[in-house]
């Protein structure tokens, strides 16, 4: 069974401008992945030809706080006509407000509220989602190492949230090497996960490399998916170690 490879394109080829980047990723075989859309060429994106898979799909406020709820749901509305334009189908959102990959307003524990502001924001994503086409996809993330006081960020948590709405336009975008760092146990989670996946991302523990850098062992991740029947995306979002032309066929070569 073959896994639609991905490469976020914000972490490779550094030494390139963005849209030679993409268009190196698209000549390798890979589909493309990014974060804040609105600084883009979009017309130049559009002329590579590739395949985009995903981007941010809000660009303000907070999925568990009542007032900056509102910011999400608008500034996700923002943003479909750029994934439209594009043929993304996966929009990511944060369980929280992050700015340059930190929280906005840490927390250190969740409260019913944060839960329940969740799910309704949720909900409204999913309505929006169906509405265009598109679905939204929740990523997990770590509090230990990369996102300290990010409430509800644990893959136990956003799957929780994920399941809790049951909406076919939202999903969980289960990042692995989050969930390696926060809580490990990773093929009981991907089991556990599967009915609720719009995505996998991967990246080695320790140093976010790619697969064969660190301490997962991401051929039995990817027997364990075709096992379950997963076919959808699997996502790269982490850096070369080295040349990143061998970073990426050792990706491939994990997933083949």
């Amino acid at each position: 069974m073959s896994l639609d490879l991905a490469v976020c394109a914000e972490m490779v080829f550094l030494d390139l401008p963005f849209v030679e980047r993409v268009e190196k990723l698209h000549a390798l075989g890979f589909g493309i992945e990014m974060w804040d859309s609105r600084t883009r060429d979009l017309a130049a994106l559009k002329a590579t030809g590739a395949n985009f898979g995903s981007m941010t799909g809000y660009s303000a406020g907070s999925l568990i706080d009542p007032e900056g709820s509102a910011e999400v749901l608008r500034t996700a509305a923002e943003l479909i006509p750029t994934a439209l334009e594009l043929g993304i189908e996966r929009l990511v959102i944060h369980p929280a407000e992050l700015i340059d990959g930190q929280a906005a307003n840490p927390h250190h524990r969740a409260t019913g509220e944060m839960w329940l502001t969740a799910s309704r924001t949720l909900e409204k994503l999913g309505a929006l989602g169906a509405e265009h086409g598109v679905v939204f996809v929740l990523e997990n993330l770590n509090t230990i190492l990369d996102h300290p006081g990010i409430p509800l960020g644990r893959a136990k948590d956003t799957l929780a949230l994920v399941a809790g709405v049951g909406h076919p336009n939202v999903k969980m975008m289960l990042d692995l090497y989050h969930a390696q760092i926060g809580e490990g146990n990773l093929i009981q989670l991907l089991r556990d996960s599967l009915p609720h996946l719009g995505e996998v991302q991967v990246a080695d523990v320790p140093g976010r490399c790619e697969p064969g850098t660190g301490e997962i062992n991401y051929p039995a991740i990817a027997a364990e998916l075709r096992s379950l029947g997963y076919s959808g995306p699997v996502g790269f979002e982490g850096w070369a170690s080295g040349d990143p032309e061998e970073a990426l066929a050792g990706f491939r070569n994990a997933f083949s």
